[in-house]
């Protein structure tokens, strides 16, 4: 973290104006160590920078009058948050710090971040301890002298607080079953704000809700007349119809149309055509499998007298 207000603001605003990118990172339960880790992993791709929210806050609102993007950064200044800059590819820095995670021992009174479970199994524990196991709920049994969890159980629910109880009995069980690390609020990428679930976003969705919203304004262009550029192929085709409509049913004519209304006029000269080229093909098809089949049978024939004259030459 940087020292005092103005070295803060200046090291702030250099980032800011250097790097394209920021994460908006919240710390919860990280510790040091942990957070010097991070910044090793992201070394020569992220810059690390902590700060207290009314200082980040600040230095913002002096910026903006410069930069007014900056101001779509403040209403995520809150909380135990911190920044990442980059100019690298989102999506790699964004796994890199995810996974920086280290398991933690459950603590009373904390908020589990998922769902705690218990696993069957034996505990190696002395019996005398089967009245704790069972204050919890926990399904147990005595088995060579020591307790032995029966069923898996889900001890705490996610979202929820760890009592003391639980906590005791997982410490017991040597169970750590919370990680600890970075998490992603918000990513800022130059002058936008997003969620990070974006970033999961394909193409291929991309191009479908591009060609669904296309579709839906086409729709909404014809239906209430205005012309738009997804709605004008249509209208023309629309329109086109409606000309040709307009012709075969008055005098009025051109080359190109003079066909279609011979069609309609002398439906039964085209008809016959259709099936007279159905039967040609039809009789050749039928000419072919008898001169096939009549080939057949004199084959078969030879081979008939062929076998009767050897047998009593």
């Amino acid at each position: 973290m940087v020292g005092n207000k103005s070295e803060y603001f200046g090291k702030l605003k250099s980032l800011l104006e250097e790097y394209q990118s920021v994460f908006i990172v919240t710390v919860d339960n990280v510790s040091s160590q942990q957070m010097h880790e991070i910044r090793q992993s992201l070394r020569g791709e992220a810059v690390v920078l902590m700060g207290k929210n009314t200082m980040v806050r600040r230095a913002l609102k002096t910026f903006i009058p410069d930069a007014p993007d900056y101001e779509r950064l403040l209403p995520h200044v809150r909380g135990n948050i911190g920044f990442v800059f980059t100019n690298g590819d989102l999506k790699t820095i964004r796994d890199k710090i995810l996974d920086n995670k280290v398991a933690a021992p459950a603590r009373a009174g904390a908020v589990a971040p998922g769902d705690v479970y218990v696993p069957a199994g034996n505990t190696g524990m002395e019996p005398g301890k089967t009245a704790f196991f069972q204050a919890l709920g926990v399904p147990t049994k005595i088995a060579r002298g020591t307790i032995e969890i029966t069923t898996d159980l889900k001890l705490v629910e996610a979202g929820s607080k760890v009592g003391p109880s639980e906590a005791t009995l997982l410490n017991m069980l040597n169970i750590s079953p919370f990680t600890y690390g970075l998490g992603i609020s918000q990513v800022y990428d130059q002058g936008n704000c997003f969620p990070p679930e974006v970033l999961d976003v394909g193409e291929e969705q991309l191009l479908k809700a591009f060609s669904s919203a296309v579709t839906t304004i086409a729709c909404i262009s014809l239906a209430v007349g205005f012309p738009t550029l997804p709605s004008v192929m249509h209208s023309l085709v629309n329109s086109y119809k409606n000309v040709l409509a307009v012709a075969i049913e008055t005098e009025y004519s051109w080359p190109e149309v003079e066909a279609l209304k011979d069609r309609i006029a002398n439906p039964d000269a085209y008809a016959s055509a259709a099936p007279a080229a159905g039967a040609a093909d039809t009789s050749a098809t039928a000419a072919a499998a008898e001169e096939k089949k009549a080939d057949s049978d004199e084959e078969n024939s030879e081979e008939e007298d062929g076998g009767f004259g050897g047998l009593f030459d």
